[in-house]
């Protein structure tokens, strides 16, 4: 009988162990920063995979859609919505390329507390921003270069990293193979240099 009650108390022990250690497996967190360079594999073509599974936890995501960078006159428009593959198979990220940007609403984003985006580019104005209410953790940034805007919706942000920062990342990996030579700003005509007698 006492033989019974020792391998039942030694068998909870190890499930109790067993089970510790998962939860504490899960809620590792992987602060390491974005890469910093884009580097295959890429998810729509275009999107360092790495980076993804990095800024929103989720491993081997769900992928949805296309860039084509030769459309609309050449600016290129597409869009990239990256889900769960588990579960609710909720939407974590979205990524988003459209000829028109306009600066004006970036100025009244930063206006209202926004951070600008470092100049990522020649010409390339933008911002990004956590969510105040700290919801999903949920982070945004917009660049807008010339006629073409890139838009990316962190919508669920792994916990216990800077969503903010992660999503600046992002950006930078990602605009300059999104960005092509027709969204560059045109060049500022010289003025003419006076001839001397």
């Amino acid at each position: 009988m006492m033989k019974n009650s020792l391998t039942v108390m030694a068998a909870l022990a190890f499930v109790l162990t067993m089970s510790t250690a998962c939860q504490g497996k899960e809620a590792e967190v992987n602060r390491n920063p974005l890469p910093t360079e884009a580097a295959p594999p890429y998810i729509c073509d275009h999107i360092p995979l790495k980076a993804v599974e990095l800024m929103t936890g989720v491993r081997n995501p769900q992928a949805r859609g296309s860039f084509d960078l030769t459309a609309a006159g050449g600016l290129g428009i597409g869009s990239c919505v990256i889900s769960q593959r588990e579960g609710e198979k909720l939407n974590v990220l979205l990524v988003d390329l459209t000829p028109g940007g306009h600066p004006g609403p970036v100025e009244e984003q930063i206006e209202g507390g926004a951070t600008p985006l470092p100049e990522i580019l020649p010409g390339v104005t933008g911002y990004y921003f956590k969510r105040a209410s700290g919801e999903d953790n949920a982070a945004f940034s917009t660049l807008v270069r010339s006629k073409a805007e890139i838009n990316i919706q962190l919508e669920i942000g792994a916990e216990g990293r800077d969503n903010a920062a992660d999503v600046l990342a992002l950006m930078k990996l990602i605009a300059p193979k999104l960005l092509t030579d027709a969204s560059a700003p045109s060049p500022t005509p010289k003025s003419p240099t006076p001839k001397k007698d």
